[in-house]
């Protein structure tokens, strides 16, 4: 698990983009005017869309904006592994699950190339564009091991598609997320194995339906 805590070092100060403040308000009008605290949660995310982290100077802002302490914003900031509180890579940041079924999959793998090419955990590469993470269960666990990267999710992942990743992102390009083994979803590697006759499930098969049972009028 990630260690929270701030960067030792802070930016001097921090300004809203307009584009920020403007959806800021958007979500501010969205609750009564004495419950505007409420909107902490994604004004933290546009801040950490906008700058790439979320620093102190931005904390401070956001309290000033909602009218809650400062303190009150950092407890939302600290609480929740999803703001980060320190500059993460300009180009990805991976968080890899380390969690039983992706550990069991191979998750030990991805996490020795990412060091291997990247540096240590939660540490700003030295050119600035990578960080990587060892987190908790991303949800994913039928198509382990996985990681997040960036907003999206990589599956079926092997220490190989790992290393290709990484180097796509070194070059510029966009890996395309999802499974590396070509699956849809969480189905079987290779295709369904159920439910393989589309009668089944798209209607095809169904017999139309004249009355809706229990459809007449009550009567006194």
């Amino acid at each position: 698990m990630s260690v929270r805590r701030l960067a030792k070092v802070q930016p001097a100060s921090f300004a809203f983009s307009k584009a920020t403040r403007a959806k800021a308000d958007w979500w501010i009008a969205k609750y009564p005017a004495d419950r505007r605290q409420s909107a902490v949660i994604p004004i933290l995310w546009l801040v950490q869309k906008q700058e790439g982290w979320v620093s102190e100077p931005a904390i401070r802002a956001i309290g000033e904006l909602l009218g809650m302490p400062f303190i009150r914003v950092l407890e939302v900031a600290t609480f929740y592994t999803m703001f980060q509180l320190e500059p993460v890579g300009s180009a990805a940041l991976i968080q890899v699950c380390g969690t039983t079924p992706c550990m069991l999959r191979g998750a030990g793998e991805l996490m020795k190339v990412c060091k291997d090419r990247i540096g240590p955990k939660d540490v700003l590469s030295a050119d600035g564009r990578f960080t990587w993470q060892e987190v908790e269960c991303l949800g994913a666990c039928a198509n382990a091991p996985m990681a997040q990267i960036n907003d999206y999710y990589f599956e079926d992942l092997t220490a190989e598609s790992m290393a290709q990743i990484i180097d796509d992102f070194a070059a510029g390009k966009s890996p395309k997320p999802g499974s590396r083994v070509g699956r849809a979803s969480s189905e079987p590697e290779g295709g369904a194995l159920t439910l393989t006759d589309p009668k089944l499930y798209d209607g095809s098969a169904a017999k139309p339906i004249r009355k809706l049972p229990n459809s007449d009028p009550v009567t006194a």
